[in-house]
């Protein structure tokens, strides 16, 4: 569950002395900190999949595939955060003074929780949307084969596909990568997220 670790308001320079020092991550929102939440297995596992796929299918190509440890900045929100998986270009653009946090994404995928699903579909969205270099993305739901794929056209549009299924398909346009839904579900058990919202209904 993703929560506001305080009211106070910190300066960037705080939150990333505090980072590097932490053993949790946490999302920086224009002053605010957010603790990022653990991830379920079947999350670890669709993140996996997906990073692992297209690490392998960019080698040797102008690429670099980051996974939820490597810290993205969003400079016109004000926002730090760590996609799920995320594609940059190379050269990587590094935020001015520092090594360790990234600017220049392409392709962003998260994968959807109960608690990060309406952030990451409309506010996230339009934080990363601000980014010059970001061209797709990715929400995959983490409880059924569902992906919702939004890529770049022309000036601010932006085209709306989604896919059902484990026999369907997904084809980025950046580069050239198609992943079918059932090697991003492989070893995904769906059974488990059902016994944890059923839980999650009985305790609310």
């Amino acid at each position: 569950m993703t929560s506001t670790l305080s009211q106070r308001t910190y300066t960037v320079d705080e939150y990333l002395a505090q980072e590097i020092a932490s053993q949790d991550r946490h999302e920086y929102r224009n002053g605010a900190l957010v603790l990022m939440p653990g991830g379920t297995p079947n999350h670890n596992q669709i993140t996996l999949n997906l990073a692992g796929s297209l690490n392998f299918a960019l080698r040797r190509q102008p690429y670099r595939v980051f996974i939820a440890a490597q810290r993205l900045w969003i400079p016109d929100r004000r926002i730090y955060t760590y996609p799920d998986v995320m594609v940059v270009g190379q050269p990587v653009e590094l935020q001015e003074g520092r090594k360790d946090t990234v600017t220049n994404a392409i392709v962003i995928a998260e994968v959807l929780s109960q608690s990060t699903r309406s952030y990451d579909k409309d506010g996230k969205f339009a934080a990363y949307r601000s980014i010059d270099s970001f061209r797709e993305y990715l929400l995959i739901d983490q409880y059924t084969a569902h992906v919702e794929h939004y890529t770049k056209t022309d000036g601010q549009a932006w085209l709306f596909r989604e896919y059902d299924g484990l026999e369907a398909t997904v084809s980025l346009q950046s580069f050239e990568f198609s992943l079918s839904l059932a090697d991003l579900y492989d070893r995904v058990d769906f059974a488990l997220e059902e016994v944890k919202v059923e839980s999650d209904l009985e305790e609310s």
